[in-house]
């Protein structure tokens, strides 16, 4: 009596829908949660048969399918899950994983099954195959914005060809720019192709991990594309002296708060960005948007070039004179011989590797910097990290 107690209570408490029935289709047995998922009472289902529950055509196919197995004693779903349908009793269908069983007790041949509820699953498969579609949609549009931005930049390079040597620099520069955009947009646009290829083949096995794992490499892509765009826009504006400064007076704490709550979505896993506040800084007059542009470059850099569980400490300190912003990483740190190139414009270290970058991020860091009458400095050695750090005048 203990026992059966026992299994009647974990029947009655399964999170799953068991049913079990007789060899000719006849509900015997119907627990709690199966009544929740067919919106039955168990008297309505109870010796009935169990077509009852299913749509059309299987409504009307039940019957012979149990012949079947009885005549031939061939197993088509017994020890096997299987998708299906079921009709509720409002007449609403919804998918669920079926898994039957076969028990022979006292000489009568039961068959058991387990219906675990697919609705959520499928909902979720669903928004992912449209959210697949709609990222196929951002690619193109991307991809139209890429060839724009590319004719515009040629377009740009043919009419420099001929004004004054500033703009004969200029020039050069776009030629560059034309060189690396060919260059690094391509490999991004193939992650794009290939995950989005992918998403849509694991969409249709219900694989859900791969395909998060594949929409967040698309995300990255984009927003790796996205940060070319904007390194070449900024030092297009910068070169062509484009740029007034736009002092304004704010809270630094909070500036860096803001700013920081913005690049832990961007931290690998387990780094951590620490800002070690200095309660003497409070209100600044600084230009802003200059400002943040170098501190989310500086950051930025510190968390591509450093691993995983590290830290990177962005700390300020302030005299009567002077503003200073430091940000410290223990990345792969700058080779010796690479110091003193460092700020020029499209160079990149020797260790950099295949860590996506266009070399435009710390020159255009170096010119904010002197806009704001400030200076930009570092210490760096190999595999052992590197500190920037800004000083800034103090306006009253």
């Amino acid at each position: 009596m203990k026992n059966q107690a026992l299994l009647n209570a974990i029947i009655d408490n399964a999170i799953d829908g068991i049913i079990t029935i007789s060899e000719k289709g006849i509900v015997e047995s119907i627990n709690p949660s199966a009544c929740r998922l067919f919106l039955y009472s168990p008297d309505e289902v109870i010796g009935k048969n169990i077509s009852l529950l299913m749509p059309s055509p299987d409504r009307e196919k039940h019957d012979s399918y149990l012949g079947s197995y009885k005549s031939s004693g061939i197993p088509h779903i017994i020890g096997h899950d299987r998708d299906v349908l079921g009709r509720k009793k409002d007449g609403n269908i919804f998918p669920f994983r079926l898994g039957v069983s076969e028990v022979k007790f006292e000489g009568e041949r039961i068959f058991a099954g387990f219906i675990h509820d697919m609705t959520h699953q499928k909902e979720v498969e669903n928004r992912l195959m449209q959210y697949t579609q709609h990222l196929e949609e951002l690619v193109k549009d991307r991809t139209a914005t890429l060839n724009e931005t590319i004719d515009a930049l040629t377009q740009t390079k043919e009419e420099v060809s001929s004004t004054l040597e500033k703009e004969k620099e200029l020039h050069k520069i776009k030629s560059r720019l034309l060189s690396m955009a060919s260059h690094e947009f391509r490999t991004p646009l193939s992650t794009i192709q290939l995950s989005s290829s992918l998403i849509q083949r694991y969409a249709e096995s219900g694989n859900n991990t791969k395909i998060e794992t594949h929409i967040i490499k698309i995300k990255s892509a984009i927003a790796n594309l996205t940060g070319i765009l904007d390194d070449f826009l900024l030092l297009e504006k910068a070169e062509s002296n484009k740029i007034t400064l736009q002092i304004s007076c704010f809270d630094l704490q909070d500036f860096l708060k803001e700013i920081i709550g913005e690049l832990k979505l961007l931290t690998k896993k387990k780094q951590k960005i620490i800002s070690l506040p200095n309660t003497d800084v409070t209100l600044v007059k600084l230009d802003k948007n200059l400002l943040k542009n170098c501190i989310i470059n500086l950051v930025t850099n510190a968390i591509k070039y450093s691993g995983e569980e590290t830290e990177i400490e962005l700390f300020t300190s302030m005299t009567s004179n002077t503003i200073t912003i430091n940000v410290k990483d223990n990345g792969i740190g700058i080779p010796e011989e690479d110091h003193e190139h460092l700020f020029e414009a499209f160079f990149r270290a020797h260790n950099a590797g295949n860590i996506p970058g266009t070399g435009l991020g710390l020159h255009i860091v170096s010119r904010y910097v002197s806009l704001m009458n400030g200076t930009i400095s570092f210490k760096s050695a190999v595999d052992k990290g590197t500190l920037f750090t800004i000083e800034l005048p103090r306006y009253d």
